[in-house]
């Protein structure tokens, strides 16, 4: 038959082993025996707050109902529950379940199934569990494993991650790894290189080496220092990725830039700027402000409001240029059309439309069309039609040939 032993409160006893429950009076300290010093319980330790145990302790249960310090290993069979009160082990904790109020802090590494901390948690080891979920700050400095994360305010994981799904309110940090799926209220960063396939954040998100993963969907701003292969960008402000980016789809309100090749199978959309440092292709390429890169490519459709500005041209199916916007570098497409008062060099096309007051240097196509008012500084040579208006201004009388320099 079980026994119960009872601590008295404000005491100090010297335990080893129980054949049943311990109950622990308030304010009073347990030794252990043994080197290291430890006490094994069969039954459930109930402490009545304040306690400390100077030994590991391993039992099927515990609970509180204020604070317990534990200078050693703590293992629970099943269910940890501290109310109104923190937890703090100096050692290593396994149990399947964990309910603390307000703080739980581990020394080193720490397995569960489930925890739930009112407060804050912070493991200076590894982490391992199903899920994890804390109503203040969770801090690890080991890595982490876990199904869920649900995190009401901050995060901050020292190394690596295997994390199916990480919610948090506030900000998350993380020493790289492997998420599923990120849901984070401000600011996300990754030290190292991250493998996903959502990143959904409402501030700001930071990544590291190279990347790779599925939509990101950002708030604020976006940032990788290195590489990154993904599924589709939506980002409210701006995309600065200062290695090479390779993915489906970019839509971003604000700026795209890139240190080296950005090469999209789908489209290209962004509202103010685009700076590629080197090659630049997309099946559409849709521009508000400027385009910079060395060279950009689109399988259908580019359309520029401001300016571009290429070393070795802009080549699609379609290249439209806004009106007043300004182009460096040659265009070669099918389909030309030159805004009003727009500002171009050579221009190689089948068709192509300069609108009124378009300044160009040389046109080539087989049908040409200059409204008026137009300024050709080059030569213009057509195999097919011209239509042109009066009042342009020619270098040189257009002339039809059989084949065109292209």
């Amino acid at each position: 038959m079980n026994s119960k032993i009872s601590v008295p409160s404000r005491s100090k006893t010297a335990l080893d082993f129980v054949d049943g429950d311990l109950v622990v009076g308030r304010r009073a300290i347990i030794n252990g025996t043994g080197t290291p010093p430890a006490v094994k319980v069969c039954g459930t330790v109930y402490c009545e707050g304040d306690n400390v145990f100077e030994c590991a302790l391993s039992a099927e249960n515990l609970e509180a109902e204020d604070n317990v310090t534990i200078h050693g290993s703590l293992e629970i069979e099943n269910d940890v529950k501290v109310e109104d009160g923190h937890l703090e082990v100096y050692g290593k904790m396994t149990a399947k379940r964990v309910d603390v109020d307000s703080a739980l802090y581990i020394t080193k590494d720490l397995t569960v199934e489930e925890v739930d901390v009112g407060g804050s948690l912070k493991v200076d080891g590894n982490v391992k569990a199903e899920d994890i979920d804390v109503g203040g700050s969770f801090k690890a400095k080991g890595e982490v494993e876990a199904e869920k994360i649900d995190v009401g305010g901050s995060v901050s994981i020292a190394s690596k991650v295997n994390i199916t799904k990480l919610d948090v309110g506030g900000t998350a940090e993380i020493g790289g790894g492997e998420i599923r799926k990120v849901d984070v209220g401000g600011s996300f960063e990754s030290k190292d290189s991250l493998e996903f396939k959502q990143i959904n954040v409402g501030g700001v998100v930071r990544l590291t080496n190279k990347s790779k993963g599925g939509d990101i969907d950002v708030g604020g701003s976006f940032k990788i220092e290195g590489d990154l292969e993904f599924k589709s960008i939506d980002v409210g402000g701006k995309v600065e990725i200062t290695g090479y980016g390779e993915g489906c789809e970019i839509e971003v309100g604000g700026k795209v830039k890139t240190g080296k090749s950005l090469k999209l199978s789908g489209d290209l959309e962004v509202g103010g700027k685009v700076e590629v440092d080197e090659e630049v292709s997309a099946e559409n390429i849709e521009v508000g402000g400027a385009l910079r890169s060395r060279k950009a490519t689109a399988e259908d459709r580019v359309e520029v409001g401001g300016s571009i500005i290429t070393m070795e041209g802009v080549t699609a199916h379609s290249v439209e240029i806004g009106r007043r916007g300004k182009v460096c570098g040659p265009i070669r497409a099918d389909q030309v059309i030159i805004g009003r008062d727009a500002h171009a060099e050579d221009i190689y096309g089948k068709r192509v439309m300069l609108r009124s007051g378009a300044h160009v240097e040389s046109v080539y196509g087989e049908n040409i069309t200059i409204e008026s008012h137009c300024h050709i500084s080059g030569e213009v040579q057509y195999t097919g039609k011209l239509r042109m208006n009066e009042h342009v201004s020619l270098a040189k009388p257009p002339q039809k040939v059989d084949r065109l320099p292209f």
